[in-house]
């Protein structure tokens, strides 16, 4: 029964939300692994603490961000069965899933590049014959 569900909400987000396929395969992937794990045909037997065990698994096989957007489409289901009156309350009401993420610090050019990278420009500067050159030259400098 809850397959069924899955396949009307699969097709509702195609048809009526307009999904990217990209979504909608990663919708599906994390759908039927949810599926998998609760091992229940009825939607109404799911409970907030059948969610938080699932959640809890996940956070122990996969990243961050891979727990959240699994989440995220977990929650997008149940608020659509809310939606459509398949259950009275949804089950994510009484669960908190805020978490952060490692910040993740930006890659950094070698200084030893940067001053290759430099004093490349500056010759071309000091090499240039023509005023046309020279411009693109200084062009060069001040963006860098």
């Amino acid at each position: 029964m809850i397959y069924r569900h899955l396949t009307d909400y699969l097709d509702y987000c195609q048809n009526q939300k307009r999904l990217d396929a990209k979504t909608l395969r990663a919708y599906r992937i994390d759908l039927s692994q949810f599926c998998n794990h609760i091992q229940s045909s009825d939607i109404l037997e799911i409970t907030p603490k059948l969610l938080e065990d699932f959640i809890t698994g996940l956070h122990q096989k996969y990243k961050p961000r891979t727990v959240k957007r699994k989440i995220a489409s977990l929650k997008a289901l149940f608020h659509y069965f809310e939606y459509r009156d398949l259950i009275e309350r949804n089950p994510f009401s009484k669960i908190q899933v805020k978490f952060r993420e490692p910040v993740l610090l930006p890659k950094t050019i070698p200084l030893h590049t940067v001053e290759t990278f430099l004093s490349t420009i500056y010759k071309q500067l000091s090499d240039a014959k023509t005023d046309y050159k020279k411009r693109n030259a200084l062009r060069d400098i001040s963006i860098i």
